[in-house]
């Protein structure tokens, strides 16, 4: 289990970015084939975790044996659905940048409420995982080589909430992009789509989603 910088037990990083991420994975996984001797690595990556193992995984494919993504959350890469393409739009012309002085808490408050859902607990642990959020690299940002994945030819299983008891809110904004992106994901890489109940399926379906992951690895 990795945490990205500024997350979990990882140090502090000042800003956020999933290439950085991505080459800490490819240290991870080579010192990790490099001691145990195998032919690499079972990678799986939820949300902006899953575009930086896309981008390890491209970066040293013969580091991973599989790929699998939960919710990933890699937009660019399917820019030309119609449902990523407007989110996209509103979120680079409403993205000038989060205000001075906006605490973490009240950061968390508004991107949970503001969407329909519960706050959750503002932990200091997860305060400080919204601390790094708020100085991190856009996502939209990041450039994802399918054409060099798919050359791969990785096993590729991609796991989606179907969200339809999801707030609508969230639904409309969030969860139908995210949705897609699971779909052309797993068409453009030839993947194998997994669809769970619920939008956060790692957390609200955790036996399926390990159950889903133990029968494709064996």
């Amino acid at each position: 289990m990795v945490d990205r910088r500024g997350d979990g037990d990882s140090p502090d990083t000042a800003c956020s970015d999933v290439d950085v991420d991505a080459e800490d994975i490819v240290e991870v996984l080579g010192d990790e084939v490099s001691t145990a001797g195998v032919g690499g690595a079972h990678l799986v990556g939820h949300g902006n975790g899953a575009v930086a193992a896309l981008i390890a995984a491209a970066r040293r494919p013969d580091l991973v044996r599989s790929l699998a993504l939960i919710q990933p959350s890699a937009f660019t890469a399917a820019a030309h659905n119609p449902v990523v393409a407007d989110l996209l739009d509103r979120v680079r012309e409403g993205a000038p940048g989060i205000p001075d002085g906006v605490a973490p808490e009240e950061y968390l408050r508004v991107s949970t409420e503001g969407l329909g859902m519960a706050m959750p607990e503002p932990t200091s642990r997860r305060l400080r995982t919204v601390a790094t959020s708020m100085s991190k690299r856009p996502v939209w940002e990041a450039e994802i080589p399918l054409e060099v994945i798919r050359g791969a030819a990785l096993p590729i299983p991609v796991i989606c909430g179907t969200r339809e008891h999801a707030p609508a809110l969230h639904r409309e904004h969030v969860g139908l992009p995210l949705m897609a992106v699971a779909e052309s994901l797993t068409d453009s890489l030839a993947g194998r789509l997994l669809r769970v109940p619920g939008y956060y399926p790692h957390t609200q379906e955790p036996a399926a989603v390990n159950a889903a992951l133990r029968d494709f690895w064996e």
